[in-house]
Protein backbone atom coordinates (compact mmCIF):
# COMPACT_ATOMS: atom_id res chain seq x y z
CA UNK A 1 0.00 0.00 0.00
CA UNK A 2 1.02 3.67 -0.28
CA UNK A 3 -0.21 6.24 1.19
CA UNK A 4 -1.80 9.37 -0.70
CA UNK A 5 0.58 12.92 0.69
CA UNK A 6 -1.21 15.24 2.87
CA UNK A 7 -4.89 13.61 2.37
CA UNK A 8 -6.97 13.18 5.70
CA UNK A 9 -10.58 12.28 4.65
CA UNK A 10 -13.87 11.48 6.57
CA UNK A 11 -15.81 8.14 5.76
CA UNK A 12 -18.12 9.50 3.83
CA UNK A 13 -15.47 11.42 1.51
CA UNK A 14 -13.40 7.78 0.92
CA UNK A 15 -16.92 6.16 0.05
CA UNK A 16 -17.50 8.95 -2.51
CA UNK A 17 -13.66 8.26 -3.53
CA UNK A 18 -13.86 4.81 -4.08
CA UNK A 19 -17.05 5.33 -6.10
CA UNK A 20 -15.06 7.38 -8.66
CA UNK A 21 -11.77 6.11 -8.67
CA UNK A 22 -10.49 3.31 -10.70
CA UNK A 23 -7.82 2.35 -8.28
CA UNK A 24 -8.94 0.93 -4.84
CA UNK A 25 -7.53 2.35 -1.76
CA UNK A 26 -7.76 1.35 1.79
CA UNK A 27 -8.45 3.59 4.56
CA UNK A 28 -6.65 3.63 8.32
CA UNK A 29 -8.53 6.13 10.52
CA UNK A 30 -8.96 9.51 8.07
CA UNK A 31 -5.55 8.52 5.86
CA UNK A 32 -6.12 6.45 2.31
CA UNK A 33 -3.68 4.05 0.85
CA UNK A 34 -3.12 3.18 -2.86
CA UNK A 35 -3.38 -0.29 -3.52
CA UNK A 36 -1.23 -2.06 -5.97
CA UNK A 37 -1.66 -5.11 -8.22
CA UNK A 38 -1.62 -8.39 -7.20
CA UNK A 39 0.61 -11.26 -8.42
CA UNK A 40 -0.45 -14.10 -11.21
CA UNK A 41 -0.47 -16.76 -8.10
CA UNK A 42 -2.45 -14.30 -5.33
CA UNK A 43 -4.96 -14.35 -7.98
CA UNK A 44 -5.07 -17.49 -9.01
CA UNK A 45 -5.26 -18.72 -5.02
CA UNK A 46 -8.16 -16.60 -4.51
CA UNK A 47 -10.13 -17.53 -7.71
CA UNK A 48 -9.67 -21.28 -6.33
CA UNK A 49 -11.00 -20.54 -2.69
CA UNK A 50 -14.06 -18.56 -4.23
CA UNK A 51 -15.22 -20.87 -6.80
CA UNK A 52 -14.90 -23.63 -4.24
CA UNK A 53 -16.96 -21.55 -1.34
CA UNK A 54 -19.47 -20.47 -3.72
CA UNK A 55 -20.85 -24.05 -4.66
CA UNK A 56 -20.68 -24.61 -0.71
CA UNK A 57 -22.87 -21.47 0.34
CA UNK A 58 -25.51 -21.55 -2.34
CA UNK A 59 -28.47 -21.75 -0.93
CA UNK A 60 -27.65 -20.93 2.63
CA UNK A 61 -28.21 -17.04 2.61
CA UNK A 62 -24.58 -16.15 3.23
CA UNK A 63 -22.98 -13.78 0.73
CA UNK A 64 -19.45 -14.54 -0.59
CA UNK A 65 -16.94 -11.42 -2.17
CA UNK A 66 -13.81 -11.29 -3.48
CA UNK A 67 -11.06 -8.77 -3.55
CA UNK A 68 -13.60 -5.66 -4.91
CA UNK A 69 -15.94 -5.70 -1.49
CA UNK A 70 -14.28 -3.42 1.24
CA UNK A 71 -14.70 -5.17 4.77
CA UNK A 72 -15.79 -1.98 7.32
CA UNK A 73 -14.02 -2.05 10.93
CA UNK A 74 -16.53 0.43 12.56
CA UNK A 75 -14.87 0.05 15.78
CA UNK A 76 -10.97 0.85 14.21
CA UNK A 77 -12.27 2.97 11.69
CA UNK A 78 -10.77 1.62 8.88
CA UNK A 79 -12.05 -0.11 5.72
CA UNK A 80 -10.04 -2.59 3.93
CA UNK A 81 -10.15 -4.84 0.59
CA UNK A 82 -9.90 -8.78 1.87
CA UNK A 83 -9.10 -11.20 -0.84
CA UNK A 84 -11.76 -13.14 -0.19
CA UNK A 85 -14.96 -12.45 2.33
CA UNK A 86 -17.88 -14.38 3.84
CA UNK A 87 -20.82 -12.58 5.17
CA UNK A 88 -23.77 -14.52 6.84
CA UNK A 89 -25.19 -11.40 8.49
CA UNK A 90 -29.04 -9.68 6.59
CA UNK A 91 -27.32 -6.01 7.97
CA UNK A 92 -24.76 -6.55 5.22
CA UNK A 93 -27.51 -6.51 2.59
CA UNK A 94 -28.33 -2.96 3.48
CA UNK A 95 -24.97 -1.79 2.15
CA UNK A 96 -23.38 -2.15 -1.37
CA UNK A 97 -20.19 -1.14 -1.34
CA UNK A 98 -18.96 -2.44 1.99
CA UNK A 99 -19.75 -5.43 4.87
CA UNK A 100 -19.79 -4.73 8.31
CA UNK A 101 -20.61 -8.23 9.82
CA UNK A 102 -18.21 -10.62 7.93
CA UNK A 103 -17.92 -14.66 9.47
CA UNK A 104 -14.79 -15.39 7.60
CA UNK A 105 -11.62 -12.91 5.94
CA UNK A 106 -9.18 -14.84 4.08
CA UNK A 107 -5.78 -12.86 3.07
CA UNK A 108 -3.30 -14.26 0.42
CA UNK A 109 0.13 -13.24 1.16
CA UNK A 110 1.79 -10.75 -0.77
CA UNK A 111 5.91 -9.94 0.14
CA UNK A 112 4.99 -6.51 0.40
CA UNK A 113 1.77 -6.80 2.44
CA UNK A 114 2.62 -9.89 4.64
CA UNK A 115 3.97 -8.03 7.90
CA UNK A 116 0.57 -5.97 7.65
CA UNK A 117 -1.60 -8.69 7.10
CA UNK A 118 -0.65 -10.45 10.11
CA UNK A 119 0.29 -7.99 12.59
CA UNK A 120 -2.22 -4.28 12.50
CA UNK A 121 -4.65 -5.70 9.66
CA UNK A 122 -5.30 -8.87 11.74
CA UNK A 123 -5.19 -6.70 15.24
CA UNK A 124 -8.10 -4.59 13.63
CA UNK A 125 -9.94 -7.05 12.54
CA UNK A 126 -10.65 -8.87 15.84
CA UNK A 127 -12.74 -5.64 16.57
CA UNK A 128 -15.21 -7.15 14.45
CA UNK A 129 -17.67 -8.52 16.67
CA UNK A 130 -19.19 -11.30 14.08
CA UNK A 131 -15.60 -12.31 12.74
CA UNK A 132 -14.98 -16.18 13.50
CA UNK A 133 -12.00 -17.24 11.45
CA UNK A 134 -9.18 -15.16 9.61
CA UNK A 135 -7.23 -17.47 6.78
CA UNK A 136 -3.47 -16.44 5.63
CA UNK A 137 -2.69 -18.33 2.44
CA UNK A 138 0.80 -18.50 1.51
CA UNK A 139 2.09 -17.96 -1.99
CA UNK A 140 5.70 -19.11 -1.35
CA UNK A 141 4.59 -22.54 0.35
CA UNK A 142 1.77 -24.60 0.14
CA UNK A 143 0.54 -23.41 4.08
CA UNK A 144 -2.58 -22.19 5.30
CA UNK A 145 -2.66 -20.51 8.88
CA UNK A 146 -6.35 -20.34 10.08
CA UNK A 147 -6.73 -17.83 13.06
CA UNK A 148 -10.14 -18.60 15.20
CA UNK A 149 -12.05 -16.77 18.03
CA UNK A 150 -12.27 -19.49 20.92
CA UNK A 151 -15.49 -19.52 22.83
CA UNK A 152 -13.62 -17.34 25.28
CA UNK A 153 -12.88 -14.52 22.64
CA UNK A 154 -9.18 -15.49 21.88
CA UNK A 155 -7.73 -16.30 19.05
CA UNK A 156 -6.11 -19.87 18.37
CA UNK A 157 -3.82 -20.60 15.09
CA UNK A 158 -4.23 -23.75 13.45
CA UNK A 159 -1.31 -24.45 10.64
CA UNK A 160 -2.17 -26.58 7.82
CA UNK A 161 0.39 -27.73 4.57
CA UNK A 162 0.32 -30.02 1.74
CA UNK A 163 1.09 -32.80 3.87
CA UNK A 164 -2.13 -32.85 5.90
CA UNK A 165 -3.97 -32.87 1.69
CA UNK A 166 -6.98 -30.76 3.29
CA UNK A 167 -7.75 -27.40 5.66
CA UNK A 168 -11.05 -26.88 7.71
CA UNK A 169 -13.06 -23.83 7.35
CA UNK A 170 -15.27 -24.77 10.94
CA UNK A 171 -17.25 -21.52 11.30
CA UNK A 172 -19.05 -22.53 7.51
CA UNK A 173 -18.36 -26.46 8.23
CA UNK A 174 -16.23 -26.33 4.53
CA UNK A 175 -13.31 -28.93 4.13
CA UNK A 176 -10.89 -27.51 0.91
CA UNK A 177 -8.31 -29.27 -0.56
CA UNK A 178 -4.34 -28.51 -1.48
CA UNK A 179 -4.88 -29.85 -4.87
CA UNK A 180 -8.21 -27.50 -5.40
CA UNK A 181 -6.46 -24.37 -4.12
CA UNK A 182 -3.68 -24.64 -5.21
CA UNK A 183 -5.08 -26.02 -8.98
CA UNK A 184 -2.40 -23.76 -11.96
CA UNK A 185 -0.83 -21.78 -9.23
CA UNK A 186 2.77 -21.88 -9.80
CA UNK A 187 4.51 -21.09 -6.50
CA UNK A 188 6.41 -17.54 -6.32
CA UNK A 189 10.05 -17.75 -5.28
CA UNK A 190 10.96 -17.89 -1.51
CA UNK A 191 14.05 -16.11 0.17
CA UNK A 192 13.43 -18.10 3.23
CA UNK A 193 14.75 -21.97 3.36
CA UNK A 194 11.89 -24.22 3.76
CA UNK A 195 13.31 -25.36 7.35
CA UNK A 196 13.43 -22.29 9.09
CA UNK A 197 10.43 -21.64 10.88
CA UNK A 198 9.35 -17.69 11.82
CA UNK A 199 7.91 -17.04 14.79
CA UNK A 200 5.37 -14.02 15.90
CA UNK A 201 2.94 -13.40 18.58
CA UNK A 202 -0.54 -13.66 18.10
CA UNK A 203 -2.10 -10.45 19.06
CA UNK A 204 -5.21 -10.82 21.47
Amino acid sequence: MVALPEQYLSVDDYLQLGAKSPIKHEYIDGKVYAMAGASDSHVTIAGNLFAALRSHIRGTGCRLYISDMKACVEARNRFFYPDVMITCDRRDQETDTYKRFPTLIVEVLSKSTEAFDRGDKFAAYQAIESLQEYVLINTRHKRVEIFRRSEFGRWVVQFYNADDETFALKSLDFMGTFAGLYEDVVLEPSEIPDEVQVEYDIPD
